[in-house]
């Protein structure tokens, strides 16, 4: 048994050491060698894999003059970072949060959420720049390696000791705590990209820095303050806005450009306009009822039930967890097809199935089990799934309802109550509803912020909210002709 142990530790160094020297390669922006198990155009298909789904997930923002400036920003960007020779993609999706992210192979995408928060060009260039960092650092395909170099010498210790067996979960959280510190490290080497990169095309990167103080009153608002800077995976925006602050003038100490741009103005009248927070043209929730103007449908949501929604499907569930709803379309174009469908695609085993009509529309109603099988234990588990599929407007609408076998009972009810309460919407008030959107408007007189805000009749209880949203503080001065953000319909 010793020598078995011996042997396989051997091979278990061996696998790492031929994988340490056969995926070294020379990152692009430190220049040093490093050891990557994902080459570049697995980066470019995996992006180009990730694309569609994000689309589907969020949908496109439609606004051609945004989408147009972002994407000949970040084309001017691209060419002047380490990576130029990707095909880059540019995108802003419709959600409301503040956000911006990048996947591997060039893939940038901004939020018209994060774009309501940006008050200069300036700001949206740093932020930019930092997501295309995280694409020319190729820090995903850096993740990849650690987690699949991790889980090599996981899996052996696994196996040749038996006190790391006993302690598997403990080493596991290890393991993740370990990778905690790399993100951090690359979400602050992201920043420095940023700074370079916003620079290098002409922009004040201080603005950057000034963001991130935006980022702090908004996770101060939101409750998140309290989570501390060695257990976040993005480091602490003040701490941030300290050093990016830093680092701007250290690039700009260097550079030959006489005056760097913020265009302040310019960019509030490009996003004069932008739809902010939820979309209730995409559907909204009202008195524990979901109504969707744009399609023309309403349903019933159990109450204490939590909804999200994105453009590709609604998903709902109690706060304990054990049931969930899901509302989508199929692409199928008749019933019958539909439902075999969703069998043979998710592999159940059917139950019941029978036609039915819900409030007038022609439906088929299953009950299906999924039966998977714990590859460890040989333990086998059971959903029960409840789904309507419903005809309407030349469509078909698909709803799930599933939990454990053994909890199906107890929410069938709430299931029944949501799927054959499905129907046609047709009050024009909830069909008539509108968003709220980003107003630009010029400051009336000299004074305060919170006086400006007064002259244009902001109710006191989203003041805060407007300072936040503007990168001001009430008490901030401002002067009569100043362009600054309000919301309204």
């Amino acid at each position: 048994m010793k020598n078995m142990v011996i042997r396989i530790t051997q091979i278990f160094t061996l696998i790492v050491a031929f994988l340490m020297i056969s995926a070294c390669a020379v990152n692009p922006v430190t220049g040093k060698k490093q050891l990557n198990l994902m080459g570049e155009q697995q980066e470019i298909q995996l992006g180009a894999s990730y694309d569609p789904q994000v689309v589907a997930q969020f949908g496109l923002y439609q606004n051609d003059a945004i989408q147009k400036f972002i994407n000949e920003k970040g084309q001017e960007m691209a060419k002047i970072s380490h990576r130029p020779q990707l095909k880059w993609t540019f995108r802003v999706v419709d959600s409301p949060v503040v956000n911006a992210f990048a996947v591997p192979g060039g893939y940038v995408y901004f939020t018209r959420g994060i774009l309501a928060h940006f008050n200069n060009e300036a700001e949206f260039a740093g932020v930019l720049g930092h997501e295309i960092g995280h694409v020319t650092a190729r820090h995903a395909a850096s993740q990849y390696t650690k987690q699949t170099l991790g889980q090599v010498l996981f899996i052996g210790g696994l196996i040749v000791s038996k006190e790391f067996r006993e302690f598997a979960d403990v080493a596991q959280q290890s393991l993740g705590l370990l990778f905690l510190k790399f993100s951090r490290d690359d979400e602050s080497q992201s920043d420095e990209l940023g700074v370079e990169y916003s620079t290098k095309i002409g922009y004040d990167a201080v603005e950057m820095a000034d963001f991130f103080r935006t980022l702090s009153r908004l996770s101060a608002k939101s409750g998140a303050s309290d989570i501390p800077t060695f257990m976040s995976t993005h480091p602490n925006p003040m701490d941030r806005y300290n050093k990016v602050g830093k680092m701007a003038n250290e690039w700009q100490g260097k550079s030959e450009i006489a005056n760097y741009e913020v265009n302040r103005d310019e960019y509030l009248r490009m996003i004069d306009g932008l739809i902010y927070g939820e979309d209730p043209r995409q559907g909204y929730v009202e008195n524990n009822r979901f109504y969707h103007p744009e399609l023309k449908f309403q349903y019933p949501i159990p109450v204490g039930w939590q909804t999200q929604n994105s453009a590709s499907q609604v998903q709902m569930a109690p706060k304990d967890g054990k049931a969930l709803m899901i509302l989508t379309l199929s692409p199928d174009s008749d019933l019958q097809t539909a439902a075999q469908n969703i069998v043979q695609q998710f592999e159940l085993t059917p139950v019941d199935s029978r036609s039915v009509t819900v409030n007038g529309m022609p439906a088929i109603a299953m009950l299906n089990d999924q039966i998977t099988q714990d590859p460890n234990t040989g333990k086998e588990s059971a959903l029960r799934i409840q789904t309507y599929c419903i005809q309407y407007n030349g469509a078909i609408y698909v709803i799930h309802g599933l939990a454990a076998r053994q909890d199906f009972q107890r929410y069938q009810n709430q299931f029944n109550q949501t799927m054959k309460g499905f129907n046609k919407l047709t009050d024009a008030s909830k069909i008539n509803v509108m968003p709220e959107k980003v107003k630009i408007v010029s400051v009336k007189s000299n004074g305060t912020f919170q006086q400006a805000l007064n002259g244009y009749q902001v109710p006191s209880a989203r003041q805060e909210e407007f300072a936040i949203l503007n990168g001001m503080e009430l008490k901030d001065q401002v002067q009569a002709g100043q362009l600054i953000k309000i919301i309204g319909k």
